[in-house]
């Protein structure tokens, strides 16, 4: 009897507990967004560090995380915290993070807002996009980043608008149509701050727009347009030679897809600027050369320096004149200071598809150094003072010819970013080793250019190959060196994250998410997510814990491109999952 006596007070206690801890249970978590501060220009300036506010972290491009609570000694003990469905197609997105809300971005414009910690829905937003926009799917849905700035979230849409969002409630505070998307405009990457502007960049400009594409400034207020500057020389420009005498209306191009960097210090924009239209120059009539032109076709292939208030062009620098090979220049432009010729020079680092690093001083455009990275056909040689490119002609296609170059077209390195890490000095770079046989697809006599490429790309091992097509490289940019390679078959297919961990994190098409030492580039730690890595990953902090993120997903432009070299490898249509991490 005592012992059943026991036993029922032991039930009770037990059940007291049990609906006390239900009771604890049924109360809502605090909304991180009760406590929200508005994002300032200070903070973007100098952001704390378990932010991340913006495409790659800062103004300056690094995509470098300065937390260091993981590290090189407890990343084995790294486990995943929360994972997120997000909507099937193409994820490239780069989450933002603010005072522990998430933002993220699904295949057609649908907007989330998440707990950071708990990966809570807080809100959504869903874009009403017409049926024929959602039927393209694809990259035609997909975007790279967003923008914060006071209490607004800023994106861009598949329907060539600006939207500025409440960032408590996902409301529509303006909806700005920047131009028709029925002509194929489109927005690949997201909007940018700079000094008071909200910067835009205009990508989709395969599709035989006369006079290509353009950049765009923005009262973050209103969303209303202050300047627009165009990507391609337009009638009227001093450099309107640069396309071989070709008519405005038969410029072609110059997709800006890549959001740019700031520099508070000089007030300058620095942004990329994609290929010229058709890719091979026959075909869009900047080669041969006539006499009298100039055959660059400016601006394609650039940087471009701007100033935010005006979308005055300051100056550019061409990386690739009359590109023949759609081998873009419209990646990141990471800003460092490095000593260059005995002195500390302020300078912009970029790579394009050739993956041949390049530095310009930021202040006039300078050229200052260049260093290859994987084997290249395309460039037989580059001019030290100038930095113009003398080109192998024999890798050059021409109509009715089959020629071999290498890199191939998605590039040596494509659109996931490089980073940079104050404190080893590298620059981390994921990078591809493949080659081509490029085979020209002519115009019928008579057939007027209606958009597209007009090239047939075969992608082919480089010569002697290992089977290894992946390589995750680390250059020291303080002297070009380079530190380490990491090579595997899998191509590399995310953008980096340095950490102050001493942690480089990125992934790869077979689904494998990694911690390389930052010096060595061993391998410290991995797992295995439900899909590939076409994203940058990023790391931020709440209540003192790190947590590293990643958004998976199949079906990009150049997963498929990546795909046709290890066809092997396979990987599910759907899945579309935010992944986030902790130890």
């Amino acid at each position: 009897m005592r012992q059943s006596l026991r036993c029922l007070m032991l039930g009770a206690a037990l059940g007291a507990l049990g609906v006390s801890a239900l009771s604890a249970q049924a109360q809502p978590a605090k909304s991180p967004l009760e406590s929200w501060k508005p994002v300032t220009e200070d903070m973007m300036r100098k952001p704390a560090d378990g932010d991340w506010l913006m495409w790659r972290r800062t103004y300056a491009n690094w995509g470098y995380s300065p937390l260091e609570q993981i590290n090189k000694g407890n990343v084995k003990n790294l486990r995943v915290a929360w994972t997120w469905s997000m909507t099937s197609g193409v994820t490239e997105i780069e989450p933002i993070v603010h005072d522990g809300v998430l933002f993220v971005t699904n295949s057609g414009d649908r907007i989330q807002a998440l707990n950071a910690v708990t990966g809570d829905l807080l809100w959504e937003y869903r874009r009403d996009l017409a049926p024929q926009l959602i039927a393209q799917g694809g990259n035609s849905l997909a975007k790279r980043n967003m923008a914060l700035f006071g209490n607004q979230l800023y994106i861009a849409t598949s329907d060539a608008h600006l939207v500025a969002l409440d960032v408590r409630t996902g409301k529509v505070v303006f909806d700005q149509t920047v131009d028709d998307w029925k002509k194929g405009y489109r927005y690949s990457s997201g909007p940018f701050m700079a000094n008071g502007v909200l910067v835009a960049s205009m990508s989709g400009c395969n599709a035989a727009q006369a006079g290509g594409c353009f950049i765009t400034g923005h009262d973050p207020r209103t969303g209303k347009e202050l300047w627009r500057l165009h990507t391609v020389a337009q009638d009227g420009d001093p450099n309107t030679k640069t396309w071989n005498g070709l008519p405005h209306e038969q410029r072609f191009g110059g997709s800006a897809w890549i959001a740019g960097s700031y520099d508070p210090e000089t007030n300058t924009i620095y942004h990329g600027v994609g290929q010229p239209y058709p890719w091979i120059a026959e075909m869009r009539g900047t080669t041969p050369k006539k006499d009298g032109f100039d055959n660059s076709a400016l601006y394609t292939d650039s940087t471009l320096a701007i100033e935010p208030a005006t979308g005055k062009l300051k100056w550019h620098h061409q990386h690739l004149a009359n590109d023949t090979l759609d081998l873009d220049y419209a990646y990141e432009r990471i800003l460092v200071d490095l000593p260059f010729g005995g002195k500390t020079r302020k300078a912009m680092v970029t790579a394009g598809k050739l993956a041949i690093v390049e530095a310009l001083d930021r202040n006039t455009g300078e050229f200052l150094w260049a260093k290859e990275t994987v084997f290249q056909n395309v460039v037989k040689s580059i001019d030290p003072k100038t930095g113009v490119k003398t080109i192998n002609e024999d890798a050059m296609p021409h109509i009715g010819k089959t020629t071999f170059n290498c890199p191939a077209d998605p590039g040596a390195r494509g659109w996931p970013s490089t980073a940079y890490s104050p404190k080893t000095q590298m620059l981390y770079l994921p990078l591809t080793e493949y080659c081509s046989n490029t085979t020209p697809t002519p115009l019928d006599a008579g057939e007027k250019y209606t958009g597209g490429g007009r090239a047939v790309y075969a992608r082919v091992p480089v010569p002697n190959s290992d089977g290894k097509f992946g390589r995750l490289d680390a250059v020291k940019l303080s002297d070009r060196s380079q530190a380490w390679s990491q090579r595997q078959r899998a191509p590399m297919s995310s953008g980096v994250l340095p950490t102050g961990g001493g942690l480089v994190f990125a992934g790869s098409l077979d689904r494998y998410f990694r911690a390389y030492d930052d010096k060595t580039g061993k391998v410290l730690w991995e797992t295995r997510t439900n899909n590939a890595l076409n994203a940058p990953p990023i790391s931020f902090s709440v209540g003192g814990k790190q947590y590293i993120a990643v958004a998976v997903g199949n079906g990009s432009s150049q997963l498929r491109s990546l795909n046709t070299l290890v066809p092997d490898i396979k990987n599910p249509d759907g899945g579309a999952t935010l992944w986030v991490f902790a130890l």
